[in-house]
């Protein structure tokens, strides 16, 4: 099961639920630790832990330096924008933003501003203004630090691609995560040659998704799972085309050895993969994987890319 290698873009380890809280009330021990070892068992070489708030970017970064394969974002989620003027002091809360990130690029942790962008299917939580130019304003952090964006669409592509438009020469390359967009939204995405699909099971529930994940090239895709959402359920119209499973058990009766019915997890991104492979009739999945693995290190770990080709140089120069 191990011989492919998969990264995970998109877990949200800051979240109770892998501390064994569900709804505000504790069921189980907190099992990251678990978590993690199912993930490296299954083949995922790395994990990007997403940092949605100052404060959950600070504990992203303090769960990254636990292991070697971990890695952070840091930035404000579209629903959570209003945080910037809580305290009166937006330019106050971008620099500790900035100081973070730095701090965490030093420590080789940090390695993309996010999750930020547009979300217009949930205005209750914050408005669109405020989303907007927020969104904005992260792109500064982007340039100060030289990092990708790791970037959240819902319902705003409009918006969000103007705001991109604006704002292109400001980041190198980016991902917009968790895609469940139209086609014509992919289009738009697509037109810029930077920026990234990343699939999980919330872009795989529906038979028009998997119509637009087939016309995703896979070149320009990168998996996750976004957990503990987003998994792949029965329901969902991927699941005819998922071939590896765990064993599960419900929150109350919690083991160990078992997944969490309910609450995805990064051992689950091979499913992902399956599903993708299935509805574009690849069937070598390990050569999927390696273009996948390959798109992912390009935007965020491109020394990695660098030592391969040096590897790859050297080898040649040991045969002339």
């Amino acid at each position: 099961m191990a011989s492919m290698r998969m990264i995970d873009i998109a877990v949200n380890f800051t979240d109770g639920m892998f501390k064994g809280i569900y709804n505000g009330k504790q069921y189980h021990v907190s099992d990251i630790a678990t978590v993690l070892s199912r993930a490296w068992t299954a083949g995922v070489d790395r994990i990007i832990v997403t940092g949605g708030s100052l404060e959950e970017s600070k504990e992203a970064l303090a769960i990254a330096e636990t292991d070697g394969r971990l890695f952070c974002t840091v930035g404000v989620h579209p629903t959570r924008c209003k945080e910037f003027e809580e305290n009166g002091d937006p330019e106050n809360h971008f620099q500790a933003l900035l100081s973070l990130a730095k701090e965490g690029i030093e420590k080789g942790k940090v390695v993309a501003i996010g999750e930020c962008g547009l979300d217009y299917d949930r205005l209750h939580f914050c408005p669109s203004e405020i989303q907007k130019k927020y969104f904005e304003k992260q792109f500064e952090l982007a340039f100060a630090t030289k990092l990708p964006m790791f970037l959240h669409m819902r319902a705003a592509a409009e918006d969000f691609c103007e705001i991109m438009e604006r704002n292109i020469d400001k980041f190198s390359a980016g991902v917009t995560h968790s895609f469940t967009g139209s086609a014509e939204d992919l289009d738009k995405l697509l037109s810029f040659r930077n920026i990234y699909i990343g699939v999980n099971g919330c872009s795989l529930k529906t038979a028009e998704n998997l119509d637009v994940v087939r016309d995703i090239p896979i070149e320009r895709m990168m998996i996750e799972t976004d957990s503990p959402y987003c998994e792949i359920k029965n329901t969902h119209a991927g699941i005819n085309f998922v071939k590896s499973v765990w064993p599960s058990k419900k929150k109350e009766k919690y083991d160990q050895e078992c997944i969490v019915k309910g609450r995805n997890e990064p051992c689950l991104v091979r499913q992902v993969l399956e599903v993708i492979a299935g509805c574009k009739g690849i069937s070598d999945l390990d050569q999927l994987s390696g273009t996948l693995y390959q798109n992912t290190c390009r935007v965020f770990f491109p020394h990695d890319l660098d030592s391969a080709a040096d590897a790859l140089l050297a080898g040649r120069q040991d045969t002339l």
